[in-house]
């Protein structure tokens, strides 16, 4: 029986031996109510022992729980920004994935940075935790390397699996070549061939697989990829907060160019909405024809069916993401996938548009 001591409300530690002497149990009686085992306990003495858990501050070890149960009892969840509609969505769903098999989830937003990554990590393991899902993208997760090779079973969402990553290490991730590919190729078959693409900085394995779909797009239309299209913001971070904002910026940017572009991919639904924006700021329709431009999204959020036009993206397999990286935690390494990359889908709607037959003639 564990006596690990954890501290109390009032300051003092309190182990399931304290909490037993004031409801005048065993400790195993104690031990039977905390794990769920008290079906056939007495009424009053299932008060007692309540009452006494409560007034001490008792709070269990979830160590020691795991230790008993074998089962992980929550579940850390490590994403960017929930800024970001998308992440919001991904952990909702993964929460109510999570909570089907009584795990709780613990949320940390990280905003891409190593260091804050490494820390929230360091502050789960220490508390219990041994499963951890983490929204990344990081080309290199060696920051975490010492975790893995303590038993945390990690598995990385939005990054496919690259050499020389921690053993152990599970990934699920869309395809984001062909993502890129597809948003690229839909505004190709629109008419258009001055397509721009918009991106925070463009130093994660998800976006740089964007960008090369993009370029691959280009390439086999037999359309020149012009660098001055491509705007990123590599002095700012990630911009997984200020992702409109940023996707204003980047539009209006382009907006200026002598030849600027008829339509544009982006890597985010945020990021398109900010450029929406943009255009607005600049008078031009989205998608509209003449002063027009059309817009692609990634991710299909919720609110990307809802915005006004509504957004042509790329959705990703959110649910079905979600359950992969919870069914990588029920395992143990090696009894199952190590990783996953699934596929995207196009969803056209509102946000572009054909370009008349007189508008291609001008572009080359």
């Amino acid at each position: 029986m564990s006596t690990q001591r954890v501290s109390a409300s009032g300051g003092a530690s309190v182990t399931i031996r304290d909490v037993a002497s004031a409801a005048k149990v065993s400790p195993s009686t104690v031990s039977n109510l905390l794990n769920g085992r008290d079906a056939r306990m007495h009424p009053r003495t299932r008060e007692r022992v309540a009452r006494a858990i409560n007034e001490l501050g008792y709070r269990p070890s979830r160590v020691a729980r795991q230790l008993r149960t074998g089962r992980a009892q929550v579940i850390g969840l490590v994403v960017p920004s929930v800024a970001n509609p998308f992440w919001g969505s991904f952990a909702r769903t993964v929460e109510a994935e999570a909570l089907r098999d009584q795990h709780q989830v613990l949320l940390c937003n990280s905003e891409r940075d190593p260091a804050r990554e490494h820390g929230y990590i360091e502050e789960l393991w220490a508390g219990g935790v041994r499963s951890v899902i983490l929204g990344t993208s990081l080309p290199s997760l060696d920051h975490l390397r010492p975790f893995t090779e303590r038993g945390l079973r990690l598995v990385a969402f939005d990054r496919e699996r690259q050499a020389g990553d921690p053993p152990g290490l599970v990934s699920v991730s869309v395809d984001n070549h062909r993502g890129g590919y597809l948003a690229t190729q839909h505004l190709l078959d629109l008419g258009h061939r001055r397509i721009g693409f918009i991106s925070g900085a463009i130093a994660t394995v998800s976006r740089g697989r964007r960008l090369a779909g993009y370029r691959a797009a280009l390439a086999d239309a037999r359309v020149r990829y012009r660098r001055q299209l491509v705007w990123s913001n590599p002095g700012k971070g990630f911009g997984d907060g200020e992702s409109a904002e940023l996707g204003r910026q980047g539009l209006t940017a382009l907006l200026r160019l002598a030849e600027p572009p008829t339509a544009v991919v982006t890597i985010n639904d945020m990021y398109a909405i900010g450029a929406c924006a943009a255009a607005r700021d600049a008078g031009l329709a989205v998608p509209g024809r003449g002063r027009g431009i059309s817009i692609v999204g990634f991710d299909d959020i919720t609110i990307a069916e809802l915005y006004n036009p509504p957004l042509s993206t790329i959705r990703q397999p959110l649910a079905d993401m979600a359950r992969f990286a919870l069914d990588a935690i029920r395992t143990q390494a090696g009894d199952g996938p190590e990783s996953t990359v699934m596929a995207p889908q196009l969803v056209a709607r509102a946000s572009t548009a054909r370009r008349s037959a007189r508008e291609e003639k001008k572009v080359p």
